[in-house]
Protein backbone atom coordinates (compact mmCIF):
# COMPACT_ATOMS: atom_id res chain seq x y z
CA UNK A 1 0.00 0.00 0.00
CA UNK A 2 2.11 2.80 -1.32
CA UNK A 3 1.08 6.43 -1.52
CA UNK A 4 2.36 8.01 -4.71
CA UNK A 5 4.74 10.94 -4.78
CA UNK A 6 3.24 14.41 -5.14
CA UNK A 7 -0.06 13.58 -3.44
CA UNK A 8 0.60 14.60 0.16
CA UNK A 9 1.36 18.16 1.31
CA UNK A 10 4.92 18.96 2.38
CA UNK A 11 4.01 19.17 6.06
CA UNK A 12 2.65 15.61 6.04
CA UNK A 13 5.43 13.79 4.20
CA UNK A 14 8.17 15.76 5.99
CA UNK A 15 6.62 14.84 9.34
CA UNK A 16 6.44 11.26 8.11
CA UNK A 17 10.20 11.22 7.56
CA UNK A 18 10.87 12.64 11.02
CA UNK A 19 8.65 10.14 12.81
CA UNK A 20 9.81 7.16 10.72
CA UNK A 21 13.50 7.89 11.37
CA UNK A 22 12.81 8.26 15.10
CA UNK A 23 10.91 4.98 15.30
CA UNK A 24 13.62 3.24 13.25
CA UNK A 25 16.30 4.48 15.65
CA UNK A 26 14.36 3.11 18.62
CA UNK A 27 13.75 -0.19 16.80
CA UNK A 28 17.50 -0.59 16.21
CA UNK A 29 18.43 -0.09 19.84
CA UNK A 30 20.65 -2.89 21.22
CA UNK A 31 20.59 -4.73 17.89
CA UNK A 32 23.20 -7.49 17.56
CA UNK A 33 25.09 -8.40 14.40
CA UNK A 34 23.59 -11.89 14.65
CA UNK A 35 20.16 -10.43 13.93
CA UNK A 36 21.13 -8.94 10.57
CA UNK A 37 20.76 -12.14 8.46
CA UNK A 38 17.27 -12.76 9.83
CA UNK A 39 16.24 -9.16 9.21
CA UNK A 40 17.66 -9.37 5.68
CA UNK A 41 15.66 -12.49 4.84
CA UNK A 42 12.41 -10.95 6.09
CA UNK A 43 13.19 -7.73 4.20
CA UNK A 44 13.34 -9.84 1.04
CA UNK A 45 10.02 -11.53 1.91
CA UNK A 46 8.34 -8.15 2.38
CA UNK A 47 9.99 -6.75 -0.76
CA UNK A 48 8.71 -9.56 -2.97
CA UNK A 49 5.22 -9.80 -1.43
CA UNK A 50 4.53 -6.09 -1.84
CA UNK A 51 5.72 -5.93 -5.46
CA UNK A 52 2.44 -7.47 -6.63
CA UNK A 53 0.12 -4.48 -6.31
CA UNK A 54 -3.26 -3.26 -7.50
CA UNK A 55 -3.40 0.48 -8.35
CA UNK A 56 -6.18 2.38 -6.59
CA UNK A 57 -6.18 6.06 -7.54
CA UNK A 58 -3.18 7.85 -6.00
CA UNK A 59 -2.32 4.75 -3.95
CA UNK A 60 -1.99 1.00 -4.40
CA UNK A 61 -2.91 -2.04 -2.34
CA UNK A 62 -1.03 -5.31 -1.99
CA UNK A 63 -0.05 -7.97 0.50
CA UNK A 64 2.20 -6.55 3.20
CA UNK A 65 2.89 -9.47 5.56
CA UNK A 66 3.77 -6.88 8.21
CA UNK A 67 1.99 -8.93 10.86
CA UNK A 68 4.19 -11.89 9.94
CA UNK A 69 7.29 -9.72 10.20
CA UNK A 70 6.13 -8.54 13.62
CA UNK A 71 5.63 -12.14 14.76
CA UNK A 72 9.13 -13.16 13.66
CA UNK A 73 11.21 -9.99 14.10
CA UNK A 74 9.40 -8.11 16.85
CA UNK A 75 10.28 -4.42 16.87
CA UNK A 76 13.03 -5.05 14.31
CA UNK A 77 10.23 -5.52 11.76
CA UNK A 78 10.09 -1.75 11.34
CA UNK A 79 13.70 -1.80 10.10
CA UNK A 80 13.02 -4.59 7.61
CA UNK A 81 10.03 -2.73 6.21
CA UNK A 82 11.91 0.56 5.93
CA UNK A 83 14.74 -1.14 4.02
CA UNK A 84 12.27 -2.83 1.69
CA UNK A 85 10.45 0.42 0.95
CA UNK A 86 13.70 2.28 0.29
CA UNK A 87 14.79 -0.42 -2.18
CA UNK A 88 11.40 -0.40 -3.92
CA UNK A 89 11.46 3.39 -4.26
CA UNK A 90 15.00 3.42 -5.66
CA UNK A 91 14.80 0.38 -7.94
CA UNK A 92 11.20 0.43 -9.14
CA UNK A 93 9.99 3.91 -8.25
CA UNK A 94 7.20 2.53 -6.08
CA UNK A 95 5.72 5.38 -4.10
CA UNK A 96 8.60 7.79 -4.46
CA UNK A 97 11.51 9.23 -2.52
CA UNK A 98 9.56 11.93 -0.69
CA UNK A 99 6.99 9.47 0.68
CA UNK A 100 9.41 6.83 1.96
CA UNK A 101 8.79 8.04 5.50
CA UNK A 102 4.99 7.97 5.19
CA UNK A 103 4.94 4.56 3.48
CA UNK A 104 7.30 3.18 6.12
CA UNK A 105 5.08 4.53 8.88
CA UNK A 106 1.96 2.99 7.34
CA UNK A 107 3.36 -0.50 6.99
CA UNK A 108 5.84 -0.42 9.86
CA UNK A 109 3.25 0.67 12.41
CA UNK A 110 1.08 -2.25 11.35
CA UNK A 111 4.02 -4.57 12.01
CA UNK A 112 4.56 -3.13 15.49
CA UNK A 113 0.85 -3.43 16.30
CA UNK A 114 0.93 -7.02 15.06
CA UNK A 115 3.92 -7.67 17.30
CA UNK A 116 1.99 -6.26 20.25
CA UNK A 117 -0.95 -8.56 19.51
CA UNK A 118 1.40 -11.54 19.18
CA UNK A 119 2.88 -10.89 22.63
CA UNK A 120 -0.57 -11.27 24.19
CA UNK A 121 -0.43 -15.03 23.58
CA UNK A 122 1.57 -15.38 26.81
CA UNK A 123 -1.54 -14.36 28.76
CA UNK A 124 -3.51 -17.44 27.71
CA UNK A 125 -2.93 -21.17 27.62
CA UNK A 126 -4.78 -23.24 25.05
CA UNK A 127 -4.00 -25.31 21.98
CA UNK A 128 -3.23 -23.57 18.72
CA UNK A 129 -2.81 -20.21 20.43
CA UNK A 130 0.13 -19.46 18.15
CA UNK A 131 -2.08 -19.92 15.10
CA UNK A 132 -4.86 -17.77 16.56
CA UNK A 133 -2.65 -14.94 17.74
CA UNK A 134 -0.61 -15.13 14.55
CA UNK A 135 -3.81 -14.74 12.54
CA UNK A 136 -4.89 -11.82 14.72
CA UNK A 137 -1.48 -10.20 14.28
CA UNK A 138 -1.74 -10.53 10.51
CA UNK A 139 -5.29 -9.21 10.33
CA UNK A 140 -4.87 -6.33 12.76
CA UNK A 141 -1.51 -5.35 11.25
CA UNK A 142 -3.13 -5.14 7.83
CA UNK A 143 -6.14 -3.17 9.11
CA UNK A 144 -3.85 -0.74 10.93
CA UNK A 145 -1.87 -0.01 7.78
CA UNK A 146 -4.99 0.27 5.63
CA UNK A 147 -6.56 2.70 8.09
CA UNK A 148 -3.42 4.83 8.14
CA UNK A 149 -3.35 4.89 4.34
CA UNK A 150 -6.95 6.11 4.27
CA UNK A 151 -6.20 8.72 6.94
CA UNK A 152 -3.19 10.07 5.04
CA UNK A 153 -5.24 10.33 1.84
CA UNK A 154 -7.87 12.32 3.71
CA UNK A 155 -5.25 14.94 4.62
CA UNK A 156 -5.19 15.95 0.95
CA UNK A 157 -8.77 17.26 1.11
CA UNK A 158 -12.12 16.17 -0.30
CA UNK A 159 -10.64 15.00 -3.62
CA UNK A 160 -9.47 11.63 -2.29
CA UNK A 161 -12.08 10.94 0.40
CA UNK A 162 -13.97 8.50 -1.83
CA UNK A 163 -10.75 6.70 -2.69
CA UNK A 164 -9.89 6.51 1.02
CA UNK A 165 -13.18 4.73 1.64
CA UNK A 166 -12.43 2.37 -1.24
CA UNK A 167 -9.03 1.60 0.28
CA UNK A 168 -10.67 0.46 3.52
CA UNK A 169 -13.11 -1.81 1.67
CA UNK A 170 -10.33 -3.23 -0.50
CA UNK A 171 -8.40 -4.25 2.59
CA UNK A 172 -11.09 -6.66 3.77
CA UNK A 173 -9.92 -9.53 1.50
CA UNK A 174 -6.30 -8.57 2.13
CA UNK A 175 -6.91 -8.74 5.88
CA UNK A 176 -8.31 -12.27 5.51
CA UNK A 177 -5.37 -13.45 3.41
CA UNK A 178 -2.86 -11.89 5.81
CA UNK A 179 -4.59 -13.59 8.74
CA UNK A 180 -4.50 -17.01 7.09
CA UNK A 181 -0.87 -16.72 5.98
CA UNK A 182 0.45 -15.32 9.27
CA UNK A 183 -1.55 -17.76 11.40
CA UNK A 184 -0.36 -20.75 9.36
CA UNK A 185 3.27 -19.60 9.42
CA UNK A 186 3.19 -18.93 13.16
CA UNK A 187 1.75 -22.38 13.86
CA UNK A 188 4.25 -24.07 11.54
CA UNK A 189 7.26 -22.29 13.02
CA UNK A 190 6.05 -22.98 16.55
CA UNK A 191 6.06 -26.71 15.77
CA UNK A 192 9.23 -26.86 13.68
CA UNK A 193 11.45 -23.92 14.71
CA UNK A 194 9.98 -22.11 17.73
CA UNK A 195 13.25 -20.21 18.15
CA UNK A 196 12.41 -18.33 14.96
CA UNK A 197 9.46 -16.61 16.62
CA UNK A 198 9.98 -13.40 18.54
CA UNK A 199 9.40 -13.73 22.26
CA UNK A 200 10.56 -17.34 22.37
CA UNK A 201 12.70 -17.75 25.47
CA UNK A 202 15.70 -18.90 23.43
CA UNK A 203 15.28 -16.18 20.84
CA UNK A 204 17.13 -12.90 21.04
CA UNK A 205 14.46 -11.08 19.05
CA UNK A 206 12.18 -9.47 21.61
Amino acid sequence: MHISEGILPLSVWASGYAVAVTVAAVSMRNMDMEEIPKISVLTAVFFIASLIKVPLGPASIHLILNGLLGVILGRRAFIAIMLGIILQAIIFGHGGITVIGINTLMMGTGALVGYGVWRLRHLVNFKKKEMIFGALAGAIGSVTSGSMLAAFLMTTGQAFNTIAEGVLLAHIPIMIIEAVVTGACADFLHRIRPDMLTGHRKSGYQ
